[in-house]
């Protein structure tokens, strides 16, 4: 039984640690940073947000981010733990 919980603590980390490395910042990054640290953004959203962020300026709030077309509370949620704003 011990045995089980250490693999699972294991592959938990694995998981884990990643997702905490993988930060990112909204008001810098480029198109592919963008795609591959948030979940759920993909080529149109990723150019989508950079195109907000050069018509309004930097986001102030992580919150904005539900002001770019596509992009709810949900997407927000789940990548919050993820995105810095400098």
């Amino acid at each position: 039984m011990r045995t089980i919980r250490n693999i699972l603590l294991s592959m938990l980390m694995l998981v884990a640690i990643p997702a905490l490395a993988d930060s990112i910042n909204i008001n810098s990054a480029d198109a592919d940073g963008l795609q591959r640290s948030l979940t759920g953004i993909g080529k149109v959203r990723a150019e989508a947000i950079i195109d907000y962020r050069e018509q309004n300026g930097p986001f102030e709030y992580i919150d904005d981010l539900m002001n770019v077309e596509g992009i709810g509370r949900t997407t927000v949620e789940v990548n919050r733990d993820r995105i810095t704003l400098n």
